[in-house]
């Protein structure tokens, strides 16, 4: 049994966000559940043991989300729990229907579901007339032709039901389609999802042009409350990968018609309450749906919300919401906070790994930066940069204004320089 301490259930592990609970919640007060699989790969039990507020990390079926009705009897409903989340993507669906049989606060089974399905979404936001590409369910190389062909020349392919740009490609009329079928089947995430859950499903989309944002939302009982807007920057060429977040995204007209669309989007999806974080492009004059997560934001979006708004933070707004104490009002930013983040850099042979990173000192010092973080070292291999577990780190900034803090980050990370060659041979 759950030890009778336990207030809050995270589905699913993430380091990030466990060091941020040690902050406000009590010590033994989360119980984690998790895959084995996953368990085992990432060395859970260790991890975790580091954070005061975990109680205890329980092996369960947490990515079976044909069966997550299921769950709540494996489990067992800890006497004092106050509220479950997801705590990473592959959760969502489980920390709901938890949600549901506890009768706690939550996105609801339904949007759950929808969230974890991109095709599901496209189809969701069809029938409530929301914004979005162009799509069809992608089959094989032959059903990707077909399309493109029909959109002149360009499309996008991507899984549907992975995260951080997973497998994604951005198609022109001459790239080679049994290629990025080949990168996109094959894409997968083998430390953070057990293997043979679920299908794997595909998507083929109209490509679409213009500025990129994501919305940022807190939702009480289908009600929108705190809400924040992020522009983002992504790496040039075939694979979309973030190089940079700004908070909040400097006005560009469409404020308005983002707020209304995430009002659409909630009504459509039935959500509950909880967090949302959609993926929006401003093209043809208005936005235009790319993907919704049912979960926190990735890429330290939520870190520079914080950052930016001041307050307790928005993890703690999450958990008091989930916990039943009402909803999180909108307020406004105080200030800006952006990151930049550190591509790889290119490989000029084969076997070729980074040989030196110079500059982060400097980078660190520079006023205004909060954090700098490198996640490679001498020794690490490069290659091309395909999604967002490959870039090289990241620099943190706030200014008075969004666009100062942007700058700041960029300089930042442009101070680092990371040099690759040869991997040295022999030695010990």
């Amino acid at each position: 049994m759950p030890s009778p301490h336990v207030t809050h259930v995270l589905v699913g592990y993430s380091a990030l966000v466990m060091t941020e609970l040690d902050r406000f919640l009590p010590e033994a007060s989360v119980l984690i559940l998790e895959e084995p699989h996953v368990i085992a790969a990432r060395d859970v039990h260790t991890a975790a043991a580091r954070h005061a507020c975990v109680a205890e990390v329980r092996p369960a079926a947490t990515q079976d989300e044909t069966n997550a009705g299921k769950l709540a009897a494996e489990v067992g409903r800890p006497p004092a729990v106050r509220a479950v989340l997801p705590a990473v993507e592959y959760g969502v669906v489980a920390a709901a229907a938890l949600a549901e049989v506890w009768g706690l606060p939550g996105a609801g089974p339904y949007a759950a579901r929808v969230l974890r399905d991109k095709l599901e979404l496209r189809e969701v936001a069809a029938a409530h007339g929301i914004d979005q590409p162009a799509w069809t369910e992608a089959t094989g190389p032959r059903r990707v032709e077909t399309f493109r062909a029909g959109h002149g020349g360009s499309c996008v392919l991507k899984p549907a039901n992975r995260q951080a740009s997973l497998g994604v490609v951005l198609l022109g009329p001459e790239d080679d389609l049994a290629e990025a079928w080949r990168h996109t089947v094959t894409a997968d995430e083998p430390n953070l999802r057990a293997p043979g859950r679920e299908p794997a499903r595909y998507a083929v989309e109209e490509r679409l042009y213009g500025p990129e944002v994501s919305v940022e939302a807190l939702v009480h009982e289908g009600r929108t409350g705190f809400l924040n807007i992020t522009a983002k920057k992504v790496l040039p060429g075939r694979y979309p990968v973030e190089l940079g977040h700004t908070v909040p995204a400097p006005e560009t007209g469409s404020d308005g018609a983002l707020r209304t669309a995430m009002d659409q989007l909630v009504s459509a999806l039935r959500f509950g309450t909880g967090i949302l974080h959609a993926e929006w492009v401003l093209t043809r004059g208005r936005p235009h749906l790319i993907e919704c997560a049912g979960r926190l934001p990735g890429d330290r979006i939520h870190t520079l919300i914080d950052l930016a708004y001041g307050g307790d933070g928005i993890l703690r707004d999450l958990f008091a919401l989930m916990a039943g104490e009402g909803p999180v009002p909108a307020r406004p930013a105080v200030r800006g906070a952006a990151v930049a983040f550190l591509p790889l850099p290119a490989a000029p042979c084969e076997d070729a790994v980074v040989t030196a990173v110079t500059g982060a000192d400097r980078a660190g010092a520079l006023p205004g930066v909060e954090e700098l973080v490198l996640a490679v070292a001498p020794g690490a291999a490069v290659g091309a940069v395909t999604n967002s577990w490959q870039r090289a780190g990241y620099a943190i900034a706030t200014g008075g204004t969004a666009a100062e803090a942007a700058r700041t980050a960029e300089e930042a990370a442009a101070l680092v320089t990371l040099t690759a060659g040869p991997r040295p041979h022999g030695g010990g």
